[in-house]
């Protein structure tokens, strides 16, 4: 969500709960949207009404039939919202496979081991009292492959989509060190028993460090790996990324997964 939108969320916000008058809470990706996830990209103001209210969407507003009680919601800015691990639930859920997946990972990065432990434990409780139980079995599987260690949302958009054409779950954020142990590089995601790295260049940085990505690759592969990289178009089209990534697994054909 671009920083004008977000400026201005709040002030719409209040306009639909004004207009649609209580009892009624912010709910799905705008409640994601005020928790300060940005991969929650929606310009229209997502609500929730009891199932006994009968409220009808409009342009700009989307109104959600569902139960919640006091515990489920909190005030930012003023405005009455789900509790983060509601909205997570009720998105992985309802929203769009990917940008689910990104406010996930996004939710979870930078907190503290203990802290992304809670945090997936009340998304699951959450999902298992859920009264709609449509999207529960792919809200736990993208829960499960979350990580937070993703560096930005194209890294999470990438890693759904090779778990889902059928590879090993990648290891993020994989460390190469020296033989005495300090840092050399980090790969955004490796299979680092196949020694296989998947990179994403993202095109302004990408276009910044062009010959100290190429100088790497010819280091890592001196070591004996295969780097691939990923760019936006690939997102949109996975094919040839799929095919090169097919072929490197099949040269480490035989090497533990």
């Amino acid at each position: 969500m671009h920083a004008t939108d977000l400026l201005k969320l709040p002030t719409r916000a209040a306009a639909a709960l004004l207009a649609v008058k209580p009892p009624v809470a912010v709910a799905g990706v705008t409640s994601l949207a005020l928790h300060g996830i940005s991969a929650a990209d929606d310009r229209d103001i997502h609500v929730m009404v009891p199932y006994s209210r009968r409220v009808r969407s409009r342009p700009g507003l989307v109104v959600h039939q569902g139960g919640f009680r006091d515990e489920d919601v909190i005030e930012i800015d003023g405005l009455l919202t789900f509790l983060l691990d509601r909205a997570l639930a009720d998105f992985l859920c309802d929203g769009g496979k990917r940008a689910a997946f990104t406010a996930l990972d996004e939710a979870l990065r930078g907190l503290p081991p203990d802290h992304c432990a809670k945090l997936r434990e009340n998304v699951r409780d959450r999902l298992a009292d859920r009264r709609d139980r449509r999207g529960i079995h792919r809200a736990l599987m993208l829960l499960d492959l979350a990580t937070g260690r993703a560096e930005s949302p194209p890294e999470s958009v990438l890693r759904l989509i090779v778990v889902e054409a059928g590879f090993p779950v990648p290891d993020p954020q994989h460390e190469i060190t020296t033989v005495d142990g300090r840092k050399l590089y980090v790969f955004d995601m490796a299979w680092p028993s196949r020694q296989i790295a998947l990179e994403y260049d993202g095109f302004a940085a990408h276009e910044e460090r062009r010959e100290y990505d190429r100088e790497r690759d010819e280091r890592m592969a001196a070591r004996g790996w295969i780097t691939l990289r990923a760019v936006a178009a690939d997102l949109r089209d996975p094919s040839r990324l799929l095919t090169e990534l097919r072929n490197a697994f099949d040269r480490r054909a035989g090497r533990a997964a």
